[in-house]
C-alpha cells in the first residue's frame, strides 16, 4: 500500500502520518470516512477565512481557533488518504508543478487583473 519515498519532504510526512496511525491511530479509517473528514476539516477552514478575512463577522467562539492548526487537519487527512491509497503525494506534487509551470509560464504574468 504505501509508495514513498520517506526522504523528501511530502514523503517523509507521509511517513510520520503512517507511523502515527501505527502507534496511536490503530488503522486507518476507511477511505469514505476520511473523504467526509477531510470535508469537515475544510469546512473549518473556509469558516475562519469568511469570518476572519472576508465580510462575515466572526463570533466570539471563532476567535480563539487557530488557521495553522485547521490546514494542519486538512493536511493530515490528505496524507491519510494518500497514504491508504498508495499515492506518492511528492511524485503528484512534483508532476503538478511542473504542468502548471509549462501552463501558466506566461499567463499570470500577462494578466491586467493581477497587476496593481
Amino acid at each position: 500500500m504505501m509508495k514513498f519515498d520517506a526522504q523528501l519532504p511530502l514523503g517523509a510526512l507521509q511517513a510520520e502520518v503512517d507511523q502515527w496511525i501505527a502507534d496511536y491511530g490503530v488503522r486507518y479509517f476507511n477511505e469514505l470516512t476520511n473523504m467526509a473528514q477531510l470535508s469537515e476539516e475544510v469546512g473549518e477552514v473556509a469558516r475562519i477565512i469568511a469570518r476572519r478575512y472576508g465580510e462575515q463577522s466572526e463570533k466570539d467562539s471563532d476567535k480563539g481557533k487557530d488557521l495553522g492548526e485547521e490546514l494542519a487537519d486538512v493536511l493530515f487527512v490528505t496524507l491519510c488518504l494518500a497514504n491508504q491509497t498508495g499515492t506518492d503525494l511528492q511524485a503528484a506534487f512534483d508532476r503538478r508543478m511542473a504542468a502548471k509551470g509549462a501552463r501558466d509560464k506566461d499567463r499570470h504574468a500577462n494578466n491586467a487583473k493581477l497587476k496593481s
